[in-house]
């Protein structure tokens, strides 16, 4: 029985490597020398692109903070979002495991033991009574599922055993490499799993680096704002001494009273955002709202990475995990036609059966007891309703769907590389812009100030001079943030490095 299934299971893997069906390659990629129309200007003030430098694993320790590297890898460690798609992964290569069965006989082993009890002669009137005088059952019978009383029986009603044992044997030999071709479907399928939890793993560390810095950012807005309702304190401390000496008209005052709660009343919504951010940076440390981060950010916290790696079109195909999970995706439905196609063709499957009947336990092995049976199936679809047919048109359709959909990522990928180049180019400029409107809107609002101590100045003055510097300080502290969050969104559109962990 074994030299039987030999030939078929060789025949198997030499026609496996013939499978019916496309060959996956894995699409060309692109040959640009840049990722923009032009090689990338390094933004300056303190920032300069390194062309086609490598991405280190942990390139969130470029900001040189150690307690968003320790929030970072917290995050890793406890994300519950990041575990189902861990378990995501083991349940795509478990069923591509489970694929592989095909490859092998089934072996199967059965006992079918049973008592009985024949009806007497007279009331059945149609048993042969030379049946109750046969020696051993024979394989026929058995097979047939007939009855045979025990050889020692002569008493009609005596209830007698019967002891059956077989092992079956099936086989389907992969002729036009349909099982190959699910395997390959399987495992592709698993490897897109795998790119999907490297993309999930990466969004989890910016989104972690971005909500660290948003924070930091809310914290500045607060500080400047706190300190602007000292200046508006101040001064209104100014007015009320004038007016009580009568330099100055009560509206004065007034409008100063109201410039300063208008100020006092933007403070509250800040706060609310600050402990709203604190909540989604606990939540994406997988750590319950009552826990709370233990972490505080602030933008002198983070130091701007200075040298930032920009790979080159053919390289970053190569590192994008959702790049990398399209082309799996186009792996499996590639397979999956091969699949549709084998299913429409003739199918072969061999069979065997061994064992042995008795009425008796120790019988089982005796001479004569034995049996087996030896089959070949095959078949071939003649009329389906046109079902298979439409599945392979329709496996063929979710092809051209999936190249589709691998095109569009890498275009999305590299749109947004560009993107984020463009706007480090642009963050350079804000934050220097931002930097001078609020150290003049600073020196303004001092002059102004001092001559409001000698009333060289009216009251609309201040309170433009103090709504100009409020506003060019939150400016800054928001050009400052974004400058660190879009270096965090260039690492992801790069790929984050993963290949070097």
């Amino acid at each position: 029985m074994s030299r039987r299934l030999a030939f078929p299971l060789l025949a198997s893997a030499v026609l496996a490597a013939c499978a019916v069906g496309p060959d996956f390659a894995p699409p060309p990629s692109p040959e640009g020398a840049h990722v923009t129309p032009e090689r990338p200007a390094s933004p300056g003030e303190g920032q300069r692109f390194a062309e086609g430098k490598d991405i280190p694993a942990e390139w969130w320790t470029l900001y040189k903070s150690k307690p968003l590297d320790g929030l970072v890898k917290e995050a890793l460690q406890n994300n519950a979002s990041l575990q189902a798609s861990e378990a995501a992964v083991r349940v795509a290569y478990y069923n591509a495991e489970a694929q592989k069965g095909g490859f092998f006989p089934q072996l199967l082993l059965t006992s079918n033991d049973s008592q009985n009890l024949q009806s007497n002669n007279r009331a059945l009137g149609a048993i042969n009574p030379s049946l109750f005088h046969q020696s051993y059952p024979t394989p026929a019978n058995v097979l047939a599922g007939i009855p045979t009383p025990s050889p020692v029986t002569t008493n009609p009603t005596a209830p007698y055993g019967l002891f059956l044992k077989q092992l079956s044997v099936s086989f389907t030999p992969d002729l036009w490499g349909g099982t190959a071709r699910a395997v390959e479907s399987a495992t592709a399928q698993t490897e897109q799993q795998s790119w999907q939890l490297e993309a999930a793993h990466l969004a989890l560390t910016t989104n972690v680096i971005v909500a660290a810095i948003q924070e930091a950012s809310i914290r500045g807005q607060i500080e400047a704002t706190k300190n602007i309702i000292s200046i508006l304190r101040e001064t209104l401390e100014i007015l009320n001494r004038q007016y009580s000496f009568g330099s100055i008209a009560k509206a004065d005052v007034i409008a100063q009273e109201a410039e300063l709660a208008q100020f006092e009343q933007t403070l509250p919504p800040l706060e609310k955002q600050l402990e709203i951010q604190r909540n989604l940076i606990s939540a994406l440390a997988g750590r319950l709202s009552f826990e709370g981060p233990g972490e505080q950010f602030d933008l002198k916290s983070f130091t701007l990475p200075s040298t930032v790696p920009v790979s080159i079109p053919s390289k970053l195909v190569a590192q994008r995990p959702d790049i990398k999970a399209a082309e799996a995706n186009l792996h499996q439905a590639s397979a999956a036609v091969g699949v549709a196609i084998a299913n429409r063709l003739p199918n072969l499957t061999l069979s065997a059966n061994v064992g042995a009947s008795a009425f008796h336990m120790a019988q089982l092995f005796a001479p004569g007891t034995g049996l087996y049976t030896a089959a070949a199936n095959i078949s071939q679809p003649i009329f389906d309703g046109m079902t298979l047919l439409n599945r392979q048109k329709a496996a063929e359709a979710a092809l051209e769907q999936a190249d589709a959909q691998y095109r569009d990522t890498v275009i999305h990928a590299f749109q947004n590389v560009a993107d984020a180049l463009r706007s480090l180019q642009s963050d350079a400029k804000a934050v220097l812009t931002a930097r001078k409107s609020e150290d003049a809107a600073k020196r303004s609002l001092d002059i102004v100030r001092m001559q409001l101590k000698y009333g060289q100045v009216s009251q609309i003055a201040v309170l433009n001079a103090q709504r100009t510097y409020l506003l060019a300080s939150l400016s800054r502290v928001q050009a400052e943030a974004t400058r660190l969050s879009d270096t965090a969104a260039l690492f992801m559109a790069l790929g984050g490095g993963w290949w070097n962990r």
